[in-house]
């Protein structure tokens, strides 16, 4: 059974339209939501947790509706959203006994033993946090309810690369637990080093649902100059660009072959980067 099921998710608004998106989670994986800017990754989010109304489609955590089961479902996941703000003069320690109250099974251990793990002083205020604390607190809250999913958006946004790199490591440590973690990123090289799943959606759709691995494993990178390109090979072309010294392009791992340019890995910032300008 899958800890999040998404069936056919469709929501209307006058210029945009989340179109029919599905997809699924395992437990214990690390799923990347990646799209540029107005895709639609925030509405999906939103739309899971009811904060947005789809207008038709199914959700289905822990293989129940959220709907009909919310409650109990609320108690299981955590949702922690980009900018996150608290009670800025409020002390940590004065926020977690407020929050204590929603959840019949608060783990008061289990809060001490991550407010530890991450170094977090309960006597401080959220400003004065770093917004890479601020991250580690929410999860905090989390997971001292034992919330088996985690839903995040845009978690590492603002963050310096040390911020970031620590707080990757965080996830990787929960997932070893059987925790399940979804979250929204455009900093595709968050993925590249936590990443098992990857969820691209562009204009409202997804385009693909893959392991990162064989997502990766698609398309190579084409470097190349006009002189270099028949007419062949330029069919085969996706989003061409242009660059420093010439030219690039995404190409079918298939087609990559014999091409007679300069060919390297396709990382996810370089797909994304070409395909959007298909």
């Amino acid at each position: 059974m899958s800890v999040l099921a998404v069936n056919n998710l469709y929501k209307r608004y006058e210029k945009f339209e989340l179109d029919n998106v599905s997809f699924s989670l395992e437990q214990g994986t690390i799923t990347g939501f990646i799209g540029r800017n107005g895709a639609g990754k925030t509405t999906t989010l939103k739309s899971l947790l009811n904060f947005v109304h789809p207008d038709s489609g199914e959700i289905l955590f822990f293989g129940k509706g959220f709907n009909e089961n919310e409650f109990e479902i609320k108690s299981k996941i955590g949702f922690v959203a980009g900018g996150i703000n608290y009670y800025s003069k409020k002390k940590i320690k004065t926020i977690t006994a407020t929050t204590r109250r929603f959840y019949a099974n608060w783990d008061e251990q289990a809060n001490q033993h991550y407010m530890e793990r991450f170094a977090l002083d309960e006597n401080k205020t959220p400003d004065q946090l770093s917004e890479g604390m601020k991250v580690k607190y929410a999860l905090v809250l989390a997971l001292s309810h034992h919330a088996e999913l985690l839903i995040m958006d845009e978690p590492t946004s603002g963050l310096d690369p040390i911020s970031r790199d620590d707080l990757l490591d965080v996830f990787l440590g929960l997932t070893k637990e059987g925790i399940t973690i979804l979250f929204s990123t455009h900093i595709t090289s968050d993925l590249d080093k936590c990443a098992d799943n990857i969820i691209y959606i562009q204009h409202g759709k997804v385009r693909a649902d893959s392991d990162i691995e064989s997502f990766l494993a698609q398309y190579k990178v084409l470097e190349f100059s006009d002189e270099q390109v028949n007419d062949d090979l330029r069919s085969k072309l996706i989003g061409s660009k242009q660059t420093k010294h010439g030219y690039s392009a995404l190409i079918k791992s298939t087609d990559a072959n014999n091409s007679g340019a300069k060919v390297t890995d396709a990382d996810l910032e370089s797909i994304m980067i070409h395909l959007e300008k298909e």
